[in-house]
């Protein structure tokens, strides 16, 4: 390791008492989340970690944390991240290979080990009066560094696609169906990329094409739902078994619709939630023998300061990490006590968490998101 202040003539230890090897390891053990926090400390602590050995320790013993990640509506293609641990929101860098000058919709995004990568999608101008500029579709794979807090361009699709479904099964990302740009059906091309090598590998065909489909990973296949879900004869769930790389068709009915408010988390592998907003969001999850779906609680209305009527909120984020659900920002309508019926959107900044094991559901609030509100349309959780 070298010392952070190896060029002073006094030597000022990292933790008095410690020797520095050992206190260099217990900063570094530190969630992300504390290191403003530390580097306000002391110099020594803040030469510590902006000490690259810091982010080598860190990334070779893979401490890299828990991070919520949540991008929002009208932030510009920019991500911020959230600790559990410390209880803090922070911004992370631009992604550099982005035009900022449009808007980039219809990608998946995903954690897999300590990296987290935003996958495809489209681009179209932000100025709703540009209508001559096309949409176009991209097969950009671009990676957040946790360590080094920096993103890279990672090999791409071999398909340009948006709207797809995508999940990760046995440290692999698997994506299937979507649009392209000019296509107004759905896909049946599939692929799977290994981390590892940085490589994207054909996969056989869906036996259907999907559109405007998400993807799941339970118990070591990659399950894609298409957007007539609970419309078993139109288009079933087709599942993709990586051990024999075949697909094979089942008619599941899953109570939401792709028109509706609806996300789908799996918690340890083998109980699947899913929030279902039916004027009323509520979290619903299947019982593993039977099969069959059954409401575990409601998600509660949003109480605005100075507004006596409890609102519904829709548009927002759902991510598991262990065995909380969070729900993450997105908007109410705040009716006019007395008028004409007349509202106006408003731009959430909360996040709600519960353990849908415990009934009834007790929720709680942490901190309220920094430098984002609204509609969430990229909510990840990467855990150490």
């Amino acid at each position: 390791m070298t010392q952070p202040n190896s060029e002073s003539t006094h030597h000022e230890p990292i933790i008095p008492g410690l020797p520095d090897d050992l206190a260099f390891r217990c900063l570094a053990k530190l969630s992300h989340g504390y290191h403003g926090l530390l580097e306000s400390v002391c110099k020594t602590w803040r030469n510590t970690i902006r000490n690259p050995d810091y982010f080598s320790l860190k990334s070779r013993e893979n401490w890299s944390g828990k991070w919520l990640f949540v991008q929002t509506e009208g932030t510009h293609n920019h991500w911020i991240a959230y600790d559990p641990d410390a209880d803090r929101w922070h911004p992370l860098p631009e992604i550099p290979y982005q035009n900022p000058g449009l808007h980039h919709y219809g990608f998946s995004c995903v954690t897999v080990g300590s990296r987290f990568l935003v996958i495809g999608g489209f681009y179209a101008p932000r100025d709703v009066e540009i209508v001559h500029q096309r949409h176009l579709a991209t097969n950009d794979v671009v990676m957040f560094d946790v360590f080094k807090k920096e993103w890279s361009r990672v090999s791409g699709m071999r398909t340009a696609r948006g709207n797809f479904a995508c999940s990760v099964v046995c440290g692999k990302v698997y994506v299937a169906g979507g649009r392209e740009v000019h296509g107004t059906m759905g896909i049946d091309l599939a692929e799977v990329y290994d981390p590892s090598e940085d490589r994207w590998e054909e996969l056989p065909p869906m036996p259907v094409p999907q559109m405007d489909c998400i993807g799941m990973s339970y118990k070591g296949c990659f399950h894609v739902l298409s957007d007539h879900v609970g419309l078993p004869d139109q288009n079933p769930t087709v599942i993709f078994s990586p051990s024999d790389k075949t697909w094979h068709t089942v008619e599941d009915i899953w109570p939401f619709s792709r028109a509706m408010q609806f996300a789908v988390t799996v918690v340890g592998d083998d109980r699947v939630y899913t929030v279902v907003d039916w004027g009323e969001s509520s979290i619903r999850t299947r019982d593993r023998d039977q099969g069959e779906w059954y409401n575990v609680g409601p998600v509660p209305p949003v109480l605005l300061p100075g507004h006596s009527r409890p609102l519904e909120a829709f548009a927002y984020g759902f991510a598991a990490h262990r065995q909380n659900l969070y729900v993450v920002g997105g908007k109410v309508l705040k009716w006019e006590e007395l008028g004409a019926g007349r509202f106006d959107i408003v731009k959430l900044d909360v996040v709600r968490v519960c353990d849908p094991t415990v009934v009834p559901l007790k929720w709680r609030e942490t901190r309220p998101m920094r430098g984002a509100c609204g509609a969430v349309t990229g909510c990840a959780f990467l855990e150490e």
